[in-house]
């Protein structure tokens, strides 16, 4: 019987969700593509999950479309076309989703890795771009989200030439939020994902989707969503309760500093 392409491991409010495809380079089989975006709209589902961690089997987190399969489909790369689109389906769970990406991320796997809402990357992690390199054009809006990432002028360096974007380069760039050795990647993951857990609960997908729907438009339009959005929110949040959460937030700062 042949191993699942994906993996799905729940502990309490996180689901820790692997690529399975160790062998090859967890390379996006239409399989394991469907598989993400089926697995997310699952957890989506489950209320009883908050927030995901990605990551990948083996030495890579995903090494893009699996070419090999592509190149043996009579419609190319146009057969990607009706298949469930990961990308879209990760962006639809309302949680936060970390990326402990754990080796080489390329091309769609670049494009997975940054679908994610916070990047936390291994010692070897490498990122590519290398759509001009294969001859087509990205799909799943890598075009647009690494410019707001890293800066236009440096995305398009990535993306023209299909150059390497090493770990710690990708930290000094903006890219991913820490580098952390191999061995302690999902432990600082998970201990991310605990953290998120800790704030008000109502407020976990609440706030991602304030961020998200904001940085989608215009600077303007995105202070009048803030105020919108806040306004109605926050009636509903009494003095007494802040008063209570802010002694939280003292013991907790406290803590940290020590």
């Amino acid at each position: 019987m042949s191993e699942p392409v994906i993996l799905v491991e729940k502990s309490g409010a996180i689901a820790t969700v692997t690529l399975n495809r160790p062998g090859a380079m967890n390379a996006l089989s239409r399989e394991l593509r469907n598989a993400i975006a089926e697995t997310f709209e699952a957890l989506e589902a489950d209320k009883d999950i908050r927030v995901a961690i990605l990551t990948g089997a083996g030495k890579a987190f995903c090494a893009g479309l699996d070419l090999k399969e592509l190149g043996s489909d009579t419609g190319g790369i146009n057969a990607t076309i009706g298949d469930k689109d990961p990308v879209t389906s990760i962006g639809q769970f309302s949680g936060p989703v970390i990326g402990a990406i754990n080796g080489v991320a390329i091309t769609g796997g670049f494009e997975l890795a940054i679908a994610c809402d916070v990047l936390i990357c291994s010692e070897n992690a490498r990122f590519a771009d290398t759509h001009a390199r294969v001859g087509i054009l990205p799909g799943w809006g890598l075009s647009q989200k690494l410019s707001r990432a890293i800066g236009i002028y440096r995305a398009k360096e990535l993306s023209l030439t299909g150059n390497f974007l090493s770990a710690q380069q990708a930290n000094d760039w903006g890219l991913v939020n820490r580098v952390v050795p191999a061995d302690d990647l999902l432990p600082t993951c998970r201990k991310l994902a605990e953290d998120m857990l800790s704030v008000v609960p109502e407020c976990l997908p609440a706030y991602k989707k304030l961020i998200d729907d904001g940085f989608a438009e215009d600077f303007g339009s995105a202070l009048k969503t803030e105020r919108r959005v806040s306004s109605a929110a926050n009636k509903a949040v009494t003095p007494d309760a802040v008063a209570e959460r802010r002694k939280g937030i003292q013991e907790r700062g406290k803590q940290q500093a020590s």
